[in-house]
């Protein structure tokens, strides 16, 4: 009888091991598309999902960080801050340097009133990143748990890795060049960005060099946020140069609606020397996994009654994060933007883009650092736009251009 009872057991011991072993599959999807996936499904809080998808990919790619700092953080929301740990230390022993998981892994201890944990992670993340402000925050936080103080309006832990750089400094280089008359020409403008509570604001110089004549324009751009779904577009840009509009303005409201869609509505104003243009515009936008599509129509009303049409549809692939990506932008119709030519009278008019008929293709591809939140992008297109001074007759063009945004 004993020896039965040991058959059954090392039967039963046997049957179980084969039966895990079936049931654990080989991942052999793509990683960053079910990664998309499962950030959609844990923001919309379907956790449970999320976490059985981000599982899946770490069985094959055990340090992909991205997906264990997000398995780390639906934990933390669902307050499994044990299960949270354990990730976030796997991190943090190898990946010393990432702002975003020292701040969830910290907040992840003060949300569960670990505080002493939480001060000894905020020293130790202070060494590697030192005179940080909102870590500095945190052991501060850390602190006043320990000795019994409060302060009101903590952010949340996904508020804090998505707004704790409010500061972001950009600068823009780019060329034209052309298969016939025209000489190159080049472009440069420089912006800061500061996040406040109202949204976005984004003062802005831009720069141009066309025919041997330098311009400048002064821009100033406002997103202000209107609601939790709802928000809008302000802007105003003033030139003397010849090859910018006197007076520029702009506005547009922005709505997200259900199924991952975002509507717009919004006017353009353009005043030159010589006549006033008045532009209506839209916009569809419709976000799929880690793909995203616009359509933006341009109906344009100039001052002698003139119409222009023109349309632009945008196609882009994130690859790890909304700075992140591959995309398309193609144009058709009258020109919307202003690109400065001469016209029969060899006279330096910005407003004569605006009877022109053109198309466009840009390529464009947006990366940030492998350790810094700092952005790089890079854009080449190709142009067919029809000469001023001999209608029906077109050219050919090419530019490029390059952009960095220090974010602090």
């Amino acid at each position: 009888m004993q020896v039965l009872k040991t058959y059954i057991l090392i039967l039963f011991c046997f049957c179980s091991l084969f039966i895990a072993a079936q049931e654990k599959v080989t991942y052999s999807g793509d990683p960053d598309s079910s990664f998309f996936t499962a950030r959609e499904l844990a923001f919309a809080g379907n956790r449970i999902a999320a976490r059985d998808t981000l599982t899946t990919i770490l069985s094959a790619y055990p340090e992909y960080t991205d997906v264990r700092v997000l398995l780390a953080k639906t934990h933390t929301w669902d307050k499994e801050y044990e299960s949270a740990r354990k990730h976030f230390n796997t991190i943090t022993s190898k990946e010393k340097e990432i702002k975003e998981v020292w701040v969830a892994a910290i907040n992840n201890e003060l949300y569960s009133e670990n505080y002493a944990t939480a001060l000894g992670l905020a020293n130790k993340a202070l060494k590697y990143i030192p005179n940080d402000e909102d870590l500095a925050k945190q052991k501060q936080y850390a602190i006043n748990g320990i000795t019994g103080v409060t302060e009101e309006g903590q952010e949340s832990e996904i508020d804090t890795t998505t707004t704790s750089l409010k500061n972001q400094f950009g600068l823009t280089n780019s060329f034209e060049i052309f298969d016939v008359v025209y000489d190159p020409m080049f472009y440069s403008s420089i912006e800061y960005k500061r996040e406040t509570l109202a949204g976005p604001i984004i003062p802005r110089i831009n720069y141009s060099n066309r025919f041997g004549t330098h311009g400048l324009q002064y821009e100033l751009d406002f997103y202000p946020k209107l609601s939790k779904k709802i928000y809008g577009y302000l802007n105003y840009g003033f030139s003397n140069a010849p090859t910018f509009p006197k007076h520029r303005a702009g506005v547009e409201v922005y709505a997200n609606y259900p199924k991952n869609m975002e509507l717009s509505l919004g006017l353009r104003y353009l005043d030159f020397k010589s006549i006033k243009a008045t532009i209506a515009t839209a916009s569809v936008g419709l976000y799929s996994g880690n793909y995203f599509f616009s359509a933006r129509p341009y109906v344009t009303t100039i001052s002698d009654n003139n119409l222009g049409f023109s349309g632009t549809v945008l196609a882009r692939k994130y690859l790890r994060d909304k700075d992140n990506y591959l995309g398309v932008i193609a144009g058709v119709g009258y020109a919307s933007e202003l690109k400065q030519l001469r016209n029969a009278q060899d006279a330096l008019l910005a407003e004569t883009v605006l009877y022109v008929e053109s198309q466009q293709v840009l390529f464009e591809y947006q990366f940030t650092g492998k350790k810094n939140p700092n952005i790089y992008k890079t854009n080449l297109g190709v142009t067919r736009q029809e000469l001023i001074f001999e209608p029906g007759k077109f050219f050919w063009s090419v530019s490029a251009g390059i952009t960095y945004q220090v974010k602090f």
